[in-house]
């Protein structure tokens, strides 16, 4: 038995063992293990604590998205609404303006048109006038027909003016 390797090896192990137990290098191995199980669920509470915030902030972003879609679409709507309203606005002034110059157009025209009746009229009664005077002047002669022209004149004037 003593010959055989795996029995030396077995002695020195346990010697070893009994070494490590005398020296306390099983409290050493203990107390890093600890420690390092420590550190390792300081860690994950960390990453706990981390996941949370993350968690917290997603929600708190989220909600921030979705009030500003409601704003953003309470800014399209409204802005809708207001170029409706000065399209209806600009069509109403663009009708008023038009009937006003329309109405302008035609007292234009009807001042026009009683212009050129005047025009035509004082023609006609100067003509007339001329064309009186004319055969009176050709067929009265003297006083009389001064008298006659003068009154004749008169009258004309009088009822086309």
């Amino acid at each position: 038995m003593f010959t055989q390797p795996e029995t030396w090896v077995a002695i020195a192990f346990f010697i070893l063992m009994a070494v490590f137990a005398w020296l306390g290098i099983h409290r050493t191995v203990l107390t890093a293990l600890d420690h390092r199980a420590q550190r390792i669920k300081a860690e994950l509470d960390d990453a706990r604590r981390l996941k949370d915030e993350a968690a917290q902030l997603l929600a708190e972003y989220q909600a921030r998205r979705a009030t500003a879609e409601r704003e953003a679409q309470e800014i399209v709507t409204n802005a809708r609404a207001e170029a409706e309203r000065i399209a209806a606005e600009g069509r109403t002034r663009m009708e008023d303006f038009v009937a006003r110059r329309t109405k302008t157009a035609e007292n234009k025209i009807a001042l026009a048109e009683a212009q050129a009746l005047a025009d035509v009229r004082a023609a006609a009664a100067e003509a007339a006038v001329a064309a009186a005077s004319t055969v009176l002047s050709q067929s009265v002669k003297g006083s009389v027909a001064d008298d006659l022209l003068a009154k004749g004149i008169a009258e004309v004037k009088a009822k086309l003016n």
